[in-house]
């Protein structure tokens, strides 16, 4: 969970006011490689990621079965060069279930 934006905030000033960052680390129980690092940015706002860059390219899969419904996912992993853990995590987030035949 993120550091509240007030927290950040009195953290930054503290600092800017003339604290030190070892002291400010103590007084608020926030490490001090995260206060250096709020110092460096230009907005204190946590960012929220929606989906991660991976290797995996999602509308490509989607792609790749709808044209071959009958590949394996050890065959899917292998075309794709990622493990066939990966490639089941990313059909349940993606909603593709296994079709049985009858």
């Amino acid at each position: 969970m993120p550091y509240s934006l007030d927290l950040r905030k009195r953290v930054i000033d503290f600092v800017e006011g003339g604290g030190s960052i070892s002291k400010a680390a103590k007084t608020y129980q926030v490490g001090r490689a995260t206060i250096y690092r709020w110092l460096n940015r230009v907005d204190l706002a946590p960012t929220k990621v929606t989906r991660r860059q991976r290797k995996l390219d999602w509308d490509a899969l989607r792609k790749d079965v709808e044209q071959n419904p009958e590949a394996t996912l050890k065959e899917r992993a292998q075309k794709f060069g990622v493990s066939i853990s990966a490639l089941s995590k990313v059909f349940k987030k993606m909603k593709i279930t296994r079709k049985k035949k009858n």
